[in-house]
């Protein structure tokens, strides 16, 4: 990423944005990945995996970090609307705690809702 190839903004598109499954797929929707899986194709199905390997890992380092104190486990988001990457998921961490599922994208009311707090002075705003 040196090299002078690519801009530091090129830099950070593909770091977010256009990795994961955009990067091995061309695509981001989880439905067109199962559609690929149905058709039989083994790198839909191996990237899938990957990513439900990564998101269990990435559960069992913040379990760490907890101590083990841990309430439920929560799956959310588009991806979780998808029974297959979920049970993937779930079978390495519900030793771990509850696994809880709750499909959709609240992201936007989630952002909108800190902002409020942080302009009614209830949160300092987080620079990232």
């Amino acid at each position: 990423c040196f090299s002078g190839k690519f801009s530091k903004d090129e830099i950070k598109k593909k770091i977010k944005g256009k990795g994961g499954l955009v990067a091995y797929l061309s695509t981001i929707d989880v439905r067109e990945v199962v559609k690929m899986i149905k058709q039989r194709d083994k790198k839909a199905k191996l990237i899938l995996e990957a990513m439900a390997y990564q998101v269990a890992k990435e559960i069992g380092a913040g379990a760490t970090v907890l101590k083990g104190q841990i309430d439920a486990i929560i799956l959310t988001g588009g991806i979780a609307y998808n029974n297959e990457f979920v049970n993937m998921v779930r079978e390495r961490v519900s030793f771990l705690s509850l696994v809880m599922v709750y499909p959709g994208e609240e992201e936007m009311l989630a952002l909108c809702e800190g902002a409020l707090r942080v302009l009614k002075g209830e949160e300092v705003e987080k620079i990232y």
